[in-house]
């Protein structure tokens, strides 16, 4: 029972609350922003995107924490959850300066995510930190190509998608040292496919 209301109190907080760093927004020393119209429109777009990211990542790691027997697993994911919600209010106060929004479809994405956490924790401990590499090298390699796309004058989103890519590889390595399982190629495959449809829609709506 107290899994299960540690796990709806996660998903209330992250779709309907403001949230709250525990550590700095990321920035670049000595360097201003300053974006046209156009620019701030794809800034807003690609930092979106990468809000529903971390949505969608409070809801994976709460559902393998909720899904796993293992003490010191659950203390895993609830800590990687708890370093993600910086990735996520990071990204809710950019969207704000640039005068965008988060997601129409957050609730959405948060229950598909939820969905294959789930999956992944009842499949086993081993699949599941498989689950937790493979997500998070695939979201290190969309924030480079995030890092490629932003305009180039837009340092403070730069910074902040600059150190989430380094804390997304540091949670896969830590996944597979704790005995992660590689995934089937087939599945590697349609995670990135799912993802990509993710991105598209969050890219828009």
């Amino acid at each position: 029972m107290d899994s299960f209301l540690t796990a709806a109190d996660t998903a209330l907080r992250t779709l309907f609350t403001a949230h709250w760093a525990a550590q700095p927004c990321p920035t670049l020393p000595e360097t201003s922003t300053e974006l046209n119209a156009n620019e701030k429109r794809l800034a807003a777009a690609l930092m979106r995107v990468n809000h529903v990211g971390e949505v969608c990542a409070q809801a994976l790691y709460t559902a393998q924490a909720f899904a796993t027997k293992d003490e010191a697993l659950r203390a895993h994911f609830t800590q990687a959850c708890i370093e993600e919600t910086d990735h996520l209010a990071w990204t809710e106060q950019r969207l704000k300066e640039l005068g965008g929004r988060t997601s129409l479809l957050n609730p959405l994405w948060y229950a598909g995510a939820f969905g294959l956490g789930l999956l992944a924790g009842r499949l086993g401990d081993k699949v599941s930190l498989g689950f937790v590499v493979e997500t998070e090298v695939q979201v290190g390699a969309h924030l480079q190509s995030h890092l490629q796309r932003l305009p180039e004058g837009d340092h403070a989103s730069r910074a902040i998608v600059a150190q989430m890519h380094d804390d997304e590889l540091r949670h896969a390595a830590d996944a597979k040292k704790a005995g992660a399982l590689e995934l089937p190629q087939p599945v590697k495959d349609l995670m990135r496919a799912t993802a990509k449809i993710m991105t598209t829609v969050a890219h828009r709506v």
